[in-house]
């Protein structure tokens, strides 16, 4: 549980916490983008430090994102065995029909470097802007595609329930794990393989107990006459600020920074 990050809020007096959502968003995004895009080793070395001083600005704890990174350890290592053996090049190692090229190597290791940025920056925006100001942010963002006709509100609503819902999903499996335990059946005693197939028969309660939980969220969400959203004021209204001017000017130029170092 301890190591899911997505949809956990951590409040600190930093100043990603008091920056609107919008700004954390757009600047999320666009410095997301570029990431995409790297290619040359300065760039990864600056995308690299630039990260880092978020982390340390942000005043959460290090060893937080360092656990968060431990749910996609089989998707870093599957990325980069895939590319490992896949790209063609000059060949280093092989055995029988399998071929490790240099090349590969190369690019396993900056794809995976890629997820990792991607996901401590992810990690950043929602350990510092709570679910529902997120939604609000989003539904502002969006706001002219109502125009259209698009459910902005309804989009934003999902968008937050989910984020947010992903901590209490996992506290779910624990506590089924936990059930199963206490009548002498420990899932983490098991070796891999067979472990793997054990979790299959708790996805069943799982999903009940899901399901469940989001016709009680349905019925609430009904008694509190939302609707389709439309016309629903907030408390707090969001305002950019000196400071969202600044952090967004600084995002937009760090990006720019790294298009160039390609």
């Amino acid at each position: 549980m301890n190591n899911i990050l997505l949809g956990q809020y951590l409040e600190t007096d930093s100043i990603f916490h008091r920056l609107d959502p919008r700004t954390k968003l757009l600047a999320a995004i666009s410095i997301m983008l570029s990431f995409l895009m790297l290619e040359t080793f300065i760039s990864y070395v600056t995308a690299a430090i630039f990260v880092l001083i978020i982390l340390i600005s942000s005043k959460i704890p290090l060893h937080m994102f360092g656990r968060g990174l431990r749910p996609i350890l089989w998707i870093l290592a599957f990325t980069f065995v895939y590319h490992a053996l896949t790209t063609k090049g000059i060949i280093i190692w092989s055995w029988s029909f399998i071929h490790v090229t240099a090349e590969g190597l190369q690019n396993g290791t900056r794809f995976v470097f890629r997820i990792v940025l991607l996901v401590l920056l992810a990690s950043v925006l929602t350990l510092t802007t709570k679910p529902l100001s997120l939604a609000h942010g989003l539904e502002k963002l969006l706001s002219p595609l109502s125009k259209l006709n698009v459910p902005v509100e309804q989009f934003s609503l999902m968008i937050a329930i989910a984020i947010r819902f992903i901590p209490t999903i996992m506290q779910e499996l624990d506590r089924i794990q936990e059930a199963q335990q206490a009548r002498g059946y420990d899932i983490t005693s098991l070796k891999m393989p067979k472990r793997f197939f054990a979790y299959i028969p708790i996805l069943i309660p799982l999903i009940i107990a899901t399901v469940q939980r989001a016709e009680q969220l349905t019925m609430a969400i009904d008694a509190r006459a939302y609707g389709n959203g439309k016309g629903r004021t907030v408390y707090k209204q969001l305002k950019f600020t000196r400071i969202d001017y600044i952090a967004g000017g600084l995002a937009i130029v760090f990006a720019m920074t790294l298009l160039l170092l390609r």
